[in-house]
């Protein structure tokens, strides 16, 4: 499994992250590069296995060995654009993902919704930490949990704090921050992978929830104060 938490501190083209709507996607529409201290080999492996040019690649591969070992076939393959074409479907749609059918029987409807809602309710619970601290952003705030349709493959989930506040935009987050998604927002029981295959289920793969930091009680925020001294979203 591959978690990354998406701010602009962690990542080393944080213009990518600019956006005019929220909540914002980001798999299959640029490519996020961690930084230092954020990547690890899975997680870069898992980040390039999302570029569509470089699977279909790896889908072409059994014409250029058929090239390479029965030269005379190298122009006849190379002439036969509609065959790759199927190739690459049949790797993309049949290999990579489950069929329509196959997904409906990935779980039933109702795990499925008991499992959003598990996140639903991690999430807000989170939020509700965040929101609490006296610089926290002001107005609604957004966990965005995007997940990849790539089914057979590991899971990879990116998860951003967002708002349409002032301007719609990716948030910053503390170290201490991204330590408590990290730890609060899976576990062994609600796995990435359990997430993933409800996101199959209903083919939905952005989730996102919201929370008005103007409804945070303050008891909630006198706990905040008493906490250790935590980075928080800039």
């Amino acid at each position: 499994m591959s978690l990354m938490v998406v701010t602009p501190e962690t990542v080393h083209n944080p213009r990518a992250l600019r956006t005019g709507t929220v909540p914002r996607k980001i798999l299959k529409r640029v490519f996020v590069l961690p930084r230092r201290g954020e990547r690890s080999a899975g997680l870069i492996v898992r980040l390039i296995a999302e570029v569509e040019a470089l699977r279909y690649l790896i889908a072409l591969t059994p014409f250029v060995a058929v090239g390479l070992i029965w030269t005379d076939l190298a122009l006849p393959l190379a002439q036969a654009p509609l065959l790759m074409v199927i190739v690459i479907g049949f790797f993309e749609l049949r290999v990579l993902r489950p069929t329509a059918a196959k997904r409906e029987k990935l779980m039933s409807e109702d795990e499925a919704v008991r499992i959003v809602d598990t996140l639903n309710f991690r999430a807000r619970a989170i939020l509700s930490r965040i929101a609490a601290r006296p610089d926290a952003p002001g107005g609604e705030i957004m966990l965005v949990v995007e997940q990849s349709d790539l089914a057979h493959v590991p899971t990879l989930t990116l998860v951003s704090l967002q708002t349409a506040e002032g301007r719609p935009r990716i948030l910053s987050l503390g170290p201490e921050d991204r330590a408590m998604i990290r730890a609060e927002l899976f576990d062994e029981e609600f796995t990435e992978r359990r997430l993933q295959t409800a996101n199959l289920r209903e083919n939905v793969f952005l989730r996102s929830v919201v929370y008005d930091t103007r409804g945070v009680t303050a008891h909630a925020r006198l706990a905040a104060l008493l906490e250790a001294p935590a980075a928080a979203p800039a």
